[in-house]
């Protein structure tokens, strides 16, 4: 196995990651749940926060839509990933 692809598949697996808390946000999680939950926000939401001061929440009716976890897996698998593979790439 390649570091290119070894790199790629944490990357997916982090994707992975933030698609479960977004889930698991939408429920009111209590007992093992909701340490998972814990955790997850606690891997996710750094990443996921710088994307959160710079993306308003959007307003629909009388609820808010939250984008920044669409934002943060498009920026992980389009900007990211890529340079990091292009990196690991040159690097031989």
């Amino acid at each position: 196995m390649s570091a290119a692809y070894i790199v790629a598949r944490l990357i997916d697996f982090y994707v992975l990651l933030i698609f479960a808390y977004v889930i698991l946000s939408w429920f009111r999680p209590s007992g093992a749940l909701f340490d998972i939950y814990r955790t997850l926000a606690l891997v996710c939401e750094p990443f996921i926060g710088v994307f959160r001061r710079i993306l308003p929440m959007a307003r629909v009716g009388g609820a808010g839509l939250d984008f920044s976890p669409f934002i943060a897996i498009l920026v992980l698998q389009y900007l990211i990933r890529p340079g990091i593979l292009m990196l690991l790439g040159t690097l031989r």
